[in-house]
């Protein structure tokens, strides 16, 4: 376990704690990102709505997964998070301080680090992994010397022997180890939240495994925070605290994982765990739980986005746009008229007494 005694005596701190254990580690409050498209001649310019008005919190210490389908905004939410690319409206708030006013790109930058799905395209071919781990803490003053340091006890950390690993590239090791060096290289920075977008999508399932119970155990040595961004909804439970459901980008249903498993409230939701393979013969998928595609986010649908492809779609779903409703006291939520008492749809629950005169 890194101890003052084994840890270079410049070693970056981790960003301190400002509001204390009960103020969200990570606030997103109208999330947006429009690509414009360009048009012909004779038709005007158009946009693709990546992002739409995503809001949602991250808790200190907690791992938030993000699922949907590919297409869904889940990748380009974590870019817009780490500031990869310009957010057209939306503020981030990282635990209280506003980024861009009172929190600088920098000090963000310390404080939230990403893992990213393409563990070789992520590493400088032309240095070593040691090289690599050490470079961030560089950039941010650290001296030579001790940042290799720094990286050498990281290696460790991550499951690889630095008197093997430390002096090879990227090319030399394999997937899952450079997916290892990869976390390594996001912990540098005593980061308090981790991003991680499909970072075990591309590993084989006993590799997938090892990664992640070095996440797990990564998580409570260091009392990280992740978010997690996931297809593979059987990894998003075993990992996750809670979990988030996009759709053509926004959210849709957000809740305890095991509530969301156990009684997912949107249709979408219910489609994407009725599609996870299962092992058991008699429990193969034989009717689509979901049909067609997901509709051009150029021209998305008008009301809920999902009523094209939706079975209980009645009328109030393509006129009005439903909103995130708290299902119960423990911060399940889903955005569907089902779901909302006297919403008029004819599966809602009946409206409480008293409801009106709230």
């Amino acid at each position: 376990m890194m101890t003052e005694a084994n840890l270079p005596a410049d070693m970056l701190e981790p960003v301190a704690d400002v509001g204390g254990i009960a103020q969200p580690l990570l606030q997103v409050k109208g999330l947006t990102k429009h690509f414009p498209v360009r048009g012909g001649l004779f038709s005007p310019q158009k946009t693709v709505r990546a992002v739409d008005n995503l809001s949602f919190a991250v808790m200190k210490g907690e791992t938030v997964g993000i699922v949907g389908e590919s297409g869904c905004g889940k990748s380009t939410t974590a870019r817009l998070l780490m500031h990869l690319m310009p957010r057209d409206g939306g503020d981030i708030v990282y635990d209280g301080m506003q980024v861009g006013r009172s929190l600088s790109l920098r000090e963000l930058r310390r404080g939230m680090q990403m893992v990213f799905q393409d563990s070789y395209a992520s590493l400088n071919p032309r240095l070593t992994i040691e090289e690599s781990i050490a470079f961030g803490p560089k950039v941010h003053g650290m001296a030579d010397g001790a940042a290799r340091t720094l990286a050498r006890e990281l290696l460790g950390k991550v499951g690889l022997r630095p008197e093997t690993f430390a002096n090879r590239y990227p090319h030399e090791i394999s997937g899952g180890q450079r997916q290892r060096v990869n976390i390594a290289r996001a912990l540098a920075l005593s980061p308090r939240l981790v991003i991680l977008d499909e970072a075990v999508s591309a590993l084989d399932k006993s590799v997938e495994a090892q990664v992640l119970n070095l996440l797990a155990d990564l998580k409570r040595e260091f009392g990280l925070t992740y978010l997690f961004i996931s297809h593979d909804l059987n990894v998003v439970r075993y990992i996750s605290d809670r979990v988030l459901v996009m759709y053509l980008g926004e959210v849709v249903e957000l809740g305890p994982v095991d509530a969301v498993w156990d009684a997912p409230a949107h249709p979408y939701t219910r489609a994407l765990l009725a599609a996870m393979p299962s092992s058991v013969p008699d429990r193969r998928t034989e009717v689509p739980p979901i049909s067609g595609d997901p509709p051009n986010p150029i021209d998305p649908p008008s009301g809920c986005r999902f009523h094209t492809r939706c079975p209980f779609a009645e009328p109030v779903c393509a006129n009005d746009t439903p909103k995130l409703g708290d299902l119960d006291t423990m911060g399940h939520q889903a955005a569907c008229y089902m779901a909302v008492p006297g919403s008029g749809h004819s599966r809602a629950p009946a409206k409480a007494r008293g409801d009106d005169a709230a």
